[in-house]
């Protein structure tokens, strides 16, 4: 998971610019993504992501982890931002603004996307990652990743990246 868990800070960290939805709204009135989701945060976000898992496959013969195909650690990556941006359009249709709170979503959003592109695109790597060979690590995932995301949030929120601690 280490992939998606590296895009979606990466992108906080080093997007900015151009909005993805170039600040267009829907009939609603609401931003479909909102200024938070960028071009520049959607590829770095991706590309760290590979990057992290990359390093991870040079790494895995001298620490025991399975290797990751390009197509996994391109799922697992962009997947993680896509998640995020699901979130966000859902959010914006709810009317909670930029850094509303949406408990247990804010946290697993990046999770499920990562998972489902992953599920749809490399689904044999997928099922003996996730269920076969390793048999409970969803549950883990979905109990150690709102704790790590929580903390990692307050940390950016400290370092001045993130306006909120969640």
């Amino acid at each position: 998971m280490l992939p998606a868990y590296i895009s979606n800070p990466s992108a906080a960290l080093f997007g900015g610019g151009i909005p993805i939805d170039f600040g267009k709204r829907l009939k609603d009135g609401y931003r479909v993504f909102g200024d938070g989701k960028t071009y520049r945060g959607l590829i770095i976000g991706t590309l760290c992501g590979i990057l992290i898992g990359l390093i991870q496959n040079i790494l895995s013969p001298y620490i025991g982890l399975p290797r990751f195909p390009i197509l996994a650690l391109f799922c697992l990556s962009f997947g993680s931002l896509f998640g995020d941006l699901t979130k966000s359009f859902f959010k914006r249709r709810l009317g909670l603004e930029r850094g509303a709170p949406l408990p247990l979503l804010d946290q697993l959003d990046f999770v499920f996307g990562s998972w489902l592109l992953s599920f749809i695109f490399v689904r044999e790597w997928f099922l003996n990652s996730f269920l076969y060979e390793y048999g409970n690590v969803i549950i883990v995932i979905l109990i150690v990743t709102p704790l790590l995301h929580l903390s990692v949030n307050y940390i950016g929120y400290k370092l001045g990246v993130k306006k909120e601690p969640w």
